[in-house]
């Protein structure tokens, strides 16, 4: 009989990379490097009518019209005035139909980390009512925590569709 229970460092091996560090009001996220195209400052977007209040709107990234999501809106976080460190890293999500190219606004870029899958734990529990799918992990780092995003969960399919939708490609 084989035991197929994992411990903690061994769930999180498999999550072990370089991570994009990034700044939310007051805590630090982390995205996969892999996932992330680019980082660009940020621009004019174009509102698009009736999306969700987290989708920013569109911009055109040389020639193609990409959605831009606000992820302080979409995490419920009080909306600020963008400023000089406010940037939008453009990410590649993978769902089932496919892969969208989307804009994330965010505060601030901070480092690339490489993290060790023993520094990383599964998220907290907080219940059945609370959402957590889209937290990868929480990465220890020094005395901080990073909540390590899985880009690809932090919107549902309906969500992207949505996103999707409001650039023109459906």
């Amino acid at each position: 009989m084989t035991d197929t229970a994992q411990t903690p460092v061994e769930t999180g091996k498999g999550r072990a990379g370089k991570y994009l560090t990034f700044r939310l009001g007051d805590e630090e996220f982390g995205l996969e490097i892999l996932k992330v195209q680019e980082i660009i400052q940020m621009q004019s977007i174009t509102r698009v009518p009736r999306t969700p209040d987290y989708v920013r709107g569109v911009i055109n990234l040389r020639g193609k019209v990409i959605p831009v999501v606000d992820l302080r809106l979409k995490f419920g976080l009080p909306q600020v005035a963008d400023t000089e460190r406010t940037c939008i890293v453009v990410v590649q999500i993978h769902h089932a139909d496919g892969m969208v190219v989307m804009g994330t606004i965010i505060d601030e870029v901070r480092e690339v980390l490489d993290i060790p899958g023993a520094s990383i734990e599964d998220p907290p529990s907080f219940g059945s009512s609370i959402e957590t799918e889209f937290i990868l992990g929480m990465g220890k780092i020094g005395q901080g925590v990073k909540i390590l995003l899985d880009i690809d969960k932090v919107l549902s399919a309906a969500e992207i569709h949505a996103v999707k939708t409001s650039a023109g490609s459906n």
